[in-house]
């Protein structure tokens, strides 16, 4: 009966999940999408508790209590602008869940095959089916904890690193050690060395040395990273994280986690190329952390940055018939979210044609300009993505940037030694006028230099995004 019963609560809750993975394609049933996921992962830890194996429920209680109060915490404190690095954080928790899995999988086997045959007849639970594996499984087993344990250590540090550079606690820049990736070759080779071992011997101490090289592995993969590429590392992470869970499944012989883990894997590794394509990047580069690129000099800019007050931006506006506002991660920092749709419903009851530009990796988190919006009650129509909307700058009469920098940064295109180069843009340069809302004059988070800043129909709006925003709507009525 409790085979039974588990077996239909991780089905349905498979169902859910694919329904709620599938709902969060379309920001009007992404809220519907989280209540299924919702509804699913509580079956799901319902039935483990109650399925075969199941004990220690007092412990199991307050861990569950402990986590979902710290959840709750979590959920109330962490701002919109948080949540990139928050994302991070949660997948390391995953890695590191892999890890401990993987080892305390290795240390049952190892207990279970010291065990007589009368007393391996009495075991329960995981014990119970360690103890009727034969060699060939128990080989099997070995490589899937195996597994586990090493995606799950490199997606653990990883994650840490990206958690690190999101927050501003490690450098965004891109950083190797010395032999750069030669030491993630001779990493991973090591990591091959001790699968050879570990098979052979079943001891711990192969396991516990290909863990130390899967934790370098992904501190320097991730070091390696630039910050221009971040968004597509954080979904990397994801799929990471995915894959671990669904090692670690094969090995406790849950298929709940095998399928989500798989789910989480696929759509995350898909989620990376379509980013990478949209970057132009390599798909391949980037899991690398970051091989190849332009050696060459940048360019040098020229030109002075031209400010602007908020009266000259209100006329600019009040003469306009089209706008088109682009969002960036300053925004989020700002949370002037709530005072550019106001702006937006203001300049449309004017009789103005107002859209958004969003680039698919505008922000730190894939979707993040779009989640932002959707609080703000943006209508989702006006919301369009680069491809839909980059060939309507050069009739559009006013471009307002909150925030961005590398996404409308014409030095994808004009110059090929820029870290950049080749990447596609928002051609916002092509318009009849230009205003950046910004702090002030740095590179932003990446560190490259914008020669759109420079360009003769693009004024400065400097500032904090928010109060910019204040000062601009009490001039637009």
């Amino acid at each position: 009966m409790e085979y039974g019963f588990t077996t239909a609560a991780y089905v349905v809750a498979a169902v859910l999940f694919i329904l709620s993975l599938g709902g969060l394609s379309n920001q009007e049933s992404a809220k519907r999408a989280v209540y299924y996921g919702i509804v699913g992962m509580a079956l799901a830890v319902f039935a483990t508790l109650v399925g075969p194996g199941s004990g220690l429920w007092v412990l199991s209680l307050v861990l569950i209590v402990a986590g979902g109060a710290i959840g709750t915490v979590v959920a109330q404190r962490v701002q919109m602008t948080e949540m990139p690095q928050l994302v991070a954080a949660m997948h390391s928790l995953v890695g590191l869940a892999a890890v401990f899995v993987g080892f305390n999988a290795h240390f049952e086997l190892g207990r279970v095959l010291a065990m007589d045959a009368t007393a391996r007849e009495a075991l329960e639970g995981f014990a119970a089916v360690l103890a009727h594996k034969d060699g060939v499984e128990q080989n099997i087993l070995r490589v899937e904890l195996f597994l586990g344990i090493f995606i799950g250590a490199v997606t653990f540090t990883g994650s840490v690193i990206a958690y690190g550079k999101l927050a501003g606690k490690v450098t965004s820049a891109a950083q190797k050690l010395p032999g750069g990736h030669m030491l993630n070759a001779g990493a991973l080779a090591l990591s091959v060395l001790c699968l050879i071992w570990y098979f052979n011997t079943g001891g711990f101490f192969p396991l516990f040395v290909m863990t130390l090289a899967a934790l370098f592995i992904g501190y320097h993969l991730v070091m390696g990273i630039g910050g221009a590429d971040m968004p597509v590392v954080v979904s990397m992470l994801n799929s990471y994280s995915g894959w671990a869970a669904a090692a670690i499944g094969f090995s406790l012989g849950n298929d709940l986690l095998i399928v989500v883990g798989a789910l989480v894997g696929s759509s995350g590794a898909i989620l990376s190329y379509i980013m990478c394509v949209a970057m132009n990047r390599s798909f391949i580069s980037v899991i690398l952390g970051g091989f190849g690129g332009p050696s060459g000099e940048q360019m040098a800019v020229e030109g002075e940055q031209i400010a602007i007050d908020a009266d000259g931006v209100a006329a600019a506006l009040e003469d306009a018939d089209s706008v088109i506002i682009v969002p960036g991660y300053g925004m989020a920092v700002a949370q002037a979210q709530q005072n550019v749709a106001e702006l937006t419903r203001r300049l449309r009851a004017k009789g103005k044609e107002v859209r958004f530009g969003i680039h698919p990796v505008a922000g730190r988190l894939p979707g993040h300009m779009n989640v932002l919006l959707a609080e703000a009650k943006v209508p989702y129509d006006i919301v369009l993505e680069m491809d839909e909307i980059n060939d309507d700058f050069p009739e559009t009469d006013v471009v307002i940037i909150i925030g961005s920098n590398d996404i409308v940064n014409p030095a994808a295109q004009e110059d090929p030694n820029s870290p950049i180069a080749g990447m596609p843009v928002l051609e916002v340069w092509k318009s009849k006028q230009v205003f950046v809302s910004k702090r002030g004059q740095g590179t932003g988070y990446s560190g490259i230099e914008n020669p759109l800043f420079y360009k003769e129909n693009t004024r400065m709006f400097f500032g904090d995004a928010k109060k910019s925003l204040d000062d601009l709507l009490t001039r637009i009525q």
